[in-house]
């Protein structure tokens, strides 16, 4: 089984032409499936976005939105017309809404959106703001300490998920892949070859995420696991214990690319 992952393509700043040279792309790499980890586009081009995706594909799509993909919307209402367009394109898999995937006898697939729940570095004496907390309806203009609090729960949300998801896995498979938007450790956090620093990110990376995932494998030494992750729009890998790894992809705006072809 041959996987494409993509991750930060921002399809709303890419013309068609682009869009469709992507396509093509992926199309010579002829896979079974592909995996996107967030930011398709941004709330009010989400849908018809994803919705042109499966009609050049007409591929398993297993995927997870990203911070962009909500902005000048709502948590809510975003996903709700999301799943408008899931009930007719069976092709399409958002994982936070998802059961374990099984992609063969031995692999697993989970994944979640996750986000940064502010818990690494220094939030509040951090410079740095995100387009976020003015264009998510859910996070606009709430005081420092609110905000703190609506990002950790975001946090909690989805390492409370995954956990589930990632035991349910490792009962079955002996290898699990796991997409999601947010790198879940510091060591994860690439920007331009290097970790982010204290100031940067608290707004890049999802402590409650990584620590559930490390707790659980701690106790499958047998198993492994691979996750998968953008958000940062730079690669790198990260050795986290001997069967977990972590790979953050790379991006560039307007010039969406493959990652990386996983053979099963």
């Amino acid at each position: 089984m041959r996987l494409s992952w993509l991750t930060d393509l921002h399809l709303n700043f890419v013309s068609l032409r682009r869009r469709k040279s992507l396509y093509q792309a992926i199309q010579v790499d002829s896979p079974d499936a592909l995996i996107v980890t967030g930011d398709w586009a941004e709330a009010d081009s989400l849908v018809p976005l994803l919705s042109e995706w499966q009609t050049e594909l007409n591929l398993p799509t297993y995927f997870v939105l990203g911070n962009h993909d909500f902005y000048h919307g709502d948590f809510e209402t975003t996903r709700v017309r999301l799943n408008h367009l899931l009930g007719t394109t069976p092709n399409l898999h958002y994982l936070t809404q998802s059961p374990v995937i099984s992609l063969n006898a031995q692999t697993a697939l989970i994944g979640h959106d996750s986000w940064a729940d502010a818990r690494f570095g220094n939030f509040f004496l951090s410079p740095v703001r995100l387009n976020d907390h003015h264009l998510i309806a859910d996070l606009r203009n709430l005081p420092p300490k609110t905000l703190y609090n609506q990002l950790n729960a975001l946090g909690d949300q989805a390492a409370t998920f995954l956990a589930a998801q990632l035991k349910a896995a490792l009962a079955n498979h002996q290898r699990v892949l796991l997409a999601t938007h947010v790198p879940p450790y510091r060591e994860a956090c690439w920007h331009n070859g290097r970790i982010s620093d204290d100031d940067w990110i608290p707004h890049f990376a999802c402590a409650a995420v990584g620590q559930a995932l490390s707790a659980i494998m701690a106790t499958h030494p047998h198993h492994t696991l691979t996750v998968y992750c953008g958000h940062t729009h730079s690669s790198g890998i990260a050795q986290i214990l001997p069967n977990l790894t972590v790979h953050t992809g790379s991006a560039t705006y307007g010039e969406p690319t493959i990652q990386q072809l996983i053979h099963l």
